[in-house]
């Protein structure tokens, strides 16, 4: 029994050590140049290149980086063709496409948002023009000569490009649309049917997270503004404000406007109204009802835009103020009380 048992062991060792030896020597295949003239010698000297650079300066090192990255495209585009791996149902082999993202990255290798998309939308494109370019070509090594692909080929050659380029294309759609939405993110919102309002208008108040965040934001940095400029001022002074109302508001919103939203290109289709109507129409002592206007001139799903409405109430009440000679006089000032709900609301704010 202990000489089958140790007999088995060698066994096993022996296994173990001839697997091991196999993986190294495939390493090794792979790392060690076979011959000068090789692929793993182009990614070598592209690695080489990058350090070199890496200790240059000025118009040297972007020469030495440049070269580094013509080794490396030349070196992964040798490999991944040696015993190509074709993408199903088509003719483009995988390393073409390893090796057009290679050369994407280094055509647009500055970075930031713009040239990551651009590296992306090219990517296909470029990919399908590396494909195509070897069936222009005839020969290996130094011995080639140009020819124009068979009848056959030409057509699979146009096809894959023009679906690369369409890929390309729609790439590029989403892309622009995506930045569209983040520069005027207020373009993006529907207003729907409200059947409690008029047929010729349209409103939704609810849910909150489906009306213009810039909207809400402007009616809400502006309440203060206004609140400031009317609450507790002595009445007159206050009908006196409310008598140019709209241009007062006008000019308070492009500040808030100009402060809150400078980050956003859509500043520019926002402005600020309102309009003044009083409580009762049989009583001017009954007080005012000012409706500030956050209204939405740009690109929108309805034909005139729209806007959003915040109601405010503004009260003439006695207050009690001491004067000289220890005197008690009531005086009359406003009150003001801005409503929380806001409407959303299609189209544009009421004229007077």
């Amino acid at each position: 029994m202990g000489v089958f048992k140790e007999t088995a062991d060698l066994l096993g060792l022996a296994f173990l050590f001839e697997f091991l030896k196999d993986i190294i020597e495939r390493i090794k295949n792979f790392f060690v140049p076979p011959k000068a003239y090789s692929w793993q010698t182009l990614i070598y000297l592209s690695v080489f290149s990058w350090l070199m650079s890496s200790l240059a300066n000025g118009g040297i090192q972007d020469i030495i980086a440049f070269f580094g990255w013509m080794f490396l495209i030349a070196g992964t585009s040798w490999y991944t063709t040696d015993k190509p791996l074709y993408i199903p149902g088509t003719i483009m082999p995988v390393g073409a496409v390893i090796t057009g993202g290679i050369v994407s990255i280094f055509a647009f290798q500055q970075q930031n948002e713009e040239i990551v998309a651009r590296t992306i939308i090219f990517w296909p494109t470029i990919s399908a023009l590396i494909t195509a370019v070897p069936e222009f070509f005839e020969g290996s090594g130094t011995d080639v000569k140009t020819q124009l692909p068979k009848l056959e080929d030409r057509e699979s050659v146009i096809v894959l490009i023009g679906c690369c380029m369409l890929l390309s294309c729609w790439l590029n759609l989403y892309v622009v649309t995506d930045s569209w939405l983040n520069g005027f993110p207020s373009a993006k919102y529907p207003v729907y049917r409200d059947s409690s309002q008029r047929n010729d208008l349209l409103t939704v108040v609810e849910p909150e997270n489906k009306i213009p965040e810039n909207g809400v934001l402007i009616l809400n940095k502006l309440q203060p503004a206004v609140e400031t400029a009317l609450d507790g001022k002595s009445w007159s002074n206050v009908e006196l404000w409310l008598k140019n109302a709209n241009q007062r508001v006008s000019n308070l919103g492009e500040k808030v406007i100009e402060i809150y939203l400078a980050q956003f290109d859509e500043k520019e289709f926002w402005k600020t109204e309102a309009d003044v109507e009083n409580i009762d129409p049989n009583d001017y002592n009954s007080g005012y009802k000012l409706n500030l206007y956050s209204v939405w001139t740009g690109p929108a799903a309805t034909r005139n835009g729209y806007y959003l409405k915040r109601s405010c109430q503004i009260e003439p009440i006695a207050e009690s103020v001491d004067t000289v000679g220890s005197r008690v006089e009531r005086i009359t000032v406003a009150e003001l009380e801005c409503l929380p709900k806001i409407s959303y609301i299609a189209g544009q704010p009421p004229q007077d």
